[in-house]
């Protein structure tokens, strides 16, 4: 009877705690879905690492933008607990001198990702613990790899090493100093705001600034004003509103987005598409005075 007792305790904790404690690797690269890049890689992390949760991020990150998967990267960590491992392959320098690393942020994540200033955002937001090259061939595919696929000969198996718990330090030797993206920042000037589009909001064509909410309070601009923007050298006046439907459809909108970032959007319609729009651009925003 003892034993039956205790069999099922096991049972139950297992049963309860058990899926908590698979690790986790989300993968995020622009190879896209139409052949079979993705399944390889996760292909070669499940050989390493069988008992890995893989999370896709998006494979859809238009194509060598290093700075649209920076964006999504940072983005995405802080819903992630400590521990879980980021597979970031968006190399339009494979094969080059770019070295490939892991880095350890403040927060306890692991990104596995090319020395290519993808880590830019997340550094500023986490603050980097250390970096380390990979270059110890037990956690690559091997000594031979190819020159064009480092997703699935190094990052992939890389990546897995981490989520089956071996010793990160054993990668490599230490990187001091980390490829950086130029961060381009919103301006207060003359009363008006210089920002830049930096990306689209999914398939609706909304357009993302790097302009933070609190500027507009700086200008006084408030919910139901109509703000005069120009972007890419189209001057339009648009209502600042909570969300789209405080506007009818097909009517252009001003609004803060779930990051905390001004967004331009048309309610029910796709703004880039409606006034031909692409990142990265200019934008201004300057109150409209009463008449």
């Amino acid at each position: 009877m003892i034993r039956k007792k205790l069999a099922l305790l096991i049972f139950i904790l297992i049963a309860n705690y058990g899926h908590g404690a698979r690790p986790i690797i989300v993968f995020m690269s622009d190879f896209g879905t139409v052949d079979d890049s993705v399944a390889i890689c996760k292909g070669v992390i499940l050989q390493i690492s069988p008992d890995a949760e893989i999370i896709d991020l998006t494979h859809e990150v238009t194509p060598y933008s290093i700075q649209d998967a920076a964006r999504f990267l940072a983005g995405t960590t802080a819903y992630y607990p400590a521990g879980t491992v980021f597979l970031a392959v968006v190399d339009p320098g494979v094969g080059s001198a770019r070295k490939p690393i892991i880095v350890k942020s403040k927060k306890g994540h692991y990104f596995v990702l090319p020395d290519n200033g993808l880590i830019t955002l997340v550094q500023d937001q986490e603050g980097i613990e250390e970096a380390r090259e990979i270059n110890n061939p037990s956690w690559t595919i091997g000594k031979s790899f190819s020159s064009t696929f480092h997703g699935r000969d190094i990052f992939a198996p890389a990546a897995a090493h981490l989520a089956a718990g071996h010793d990160w330090t054993q990668a490599g030797p230490v990187v001091s100093n980390l490829v950086r993206l130029p961060i381009k920042i919103a301006r207060l000037l003359n009363n008006k705001i210089e920002g830049e589009i930096i990306g689209l909001d999914g398939p609706f064509g909304n357009l993302i600034t790097n302009i933070p909410a609190e500027m507009l309070q700086q200008l006084g601009i408030t919910k139901g004003d109509v703000v005069l923007v120009e972007v890419s050298q189209q001057k339009l006046e648009v209502p600042f509103v909570k969300t789209f439907s405080d506007v009818p459809s097909d009517h252009m909108l001003l609004y803060v987005d779930s990051r905390g970032r001004i967004a331009l959007a048309v309610n029910q319609g796709n703004f880039a598409q409606t006034l031909k729009i692409r990142p990265p651009a200019s934008i201004g925003i300057q109150k409209k005075s009463k008449d």
